[in-house]
């Protein structure tokens, strides 16, 4: 198996996980506020990522210094990020949230492929396209407009592949484990202070309405998607990376269904089919050949 498809078949786990976010995240910012979700899922993932970094004596990475920057770096931005996206989501609804967030595979593609030497072969170029008209089809609403918290969400995707790249370089030095314990050490004290100062005092009572959808979002959201985007991320592009989160949407979709009664209409059924298209199309193992764009 090549390189770049172990990364595909990250991506495609990735994706699984990925689907609950938005869903686990309306139920916890219903209970607690969107900053206070974001600071106990992270409190949740760092003990994740302590116990993971014990076991495989990785503290001893730490003294690599040349990697400092990158990881300062990707922290910050990372970080920021999520931050956006969480409070954006108190003021749309998450069907805006996911298609503007996915805007981030046209960013990716102007930052790297436009004005930056990375090249993505051109049949998984038509891929990535046909891929992003089905997660417009799929997300758009009928009634779509933009409010405070879309423009919210948009600087969170404008945003994305630059802490991608320093995520990507970062990875050169440390293992994912260090990395995303770092991130989530710098991270934890400042949406934690943020959240004190900004939002209501959370009750004993709403948070444990909202400790479950925490613990997932720290684990299974924070902690092992995030471990397969490191590895993805090493493995291929980041245009690439950002094309196939389009897999999430009618994921989404489909354990909205089963989670939340959530019906799909037409439109969003219809718009599953140019995804999976696409996805064939992005995944499909070229000849160095091929052209390149």
């Amino acid at each position: 198996m090549t390189e770049e498809r172990e990364g595909e078949l990250l991506m495609i786990g990735l994706s699984i996980l990925e689907s609950w976010f938005p869903i686990l995240s309306i139920v916890a910012i219903l209970h607690i506020g969107a900053l206070h979700t974001y600071a106990f899922s992270l409190f949740v993932s760092l003990f994740f990522f302590l116990i993971l970094m014990v076991k495989k004596n990785l503290f001893i990475e730490l003294k690599n210094r040349d990697a400092y920057k990158d990881l300062l770096l990707t922290s910050f931005w990372i970080t920021t990020l999520f931050a956006l996206v969480f409070i954006g989501m108190q003021f749309t609804t998450a069907g805006n949230m996911s298609v503007i967030i996915f805007t981030q595979l046209f960013f990716s593609y102007l930052y790297f492929n436009v004005f930056g030497k990375e090249k993505i072969n051109f049949i998984h170029s038509v891929g990535a396209f046909i891929m992003g008209i089905g997660a417009i089809i799929i997300l758009i609403p009928d009634d779509l407009t933009f409010n405070k918290g879309d423009l919210i969400i948009f600087v969170a995707a404008v945003i994305a592949p630059v802490a991608n790249l320093y995520s990507k370089r970062a990875r050169k030095h440390w293992s994912y484990e260090t990395i995303l314990g770092f991130r989530t050490i710098v991270a934890l004290p400042v949406i934690s202070l943020l959240a004190w100062i900004i939002e209501p005092e959370i009750t004993q009572e709403s948070l444990e309405k909202a400790l479950p959808y925490v613990l997932l979002i720290g684990l299974v959201v924070f902690g092992i998607s995030k471990i397969l985007w490191m590895e993805a991320l090493h493995r291929i592009s980041i245009t690439k990376i950002s094309a196939m989160i389009a897999f999430v949407p009618p994921m989404t979709l489909f354990f909205a269904f089963l989670y939340l009664d959530e019906v799909p209409e037409l439109r969003q059924m219809l718009g599953i089919i140019p995804v999976l298209i696409g996805g064939y199309l992005l995944t499909k193992p070229v000849k160095n050949k091929e052209v390149t764009i």
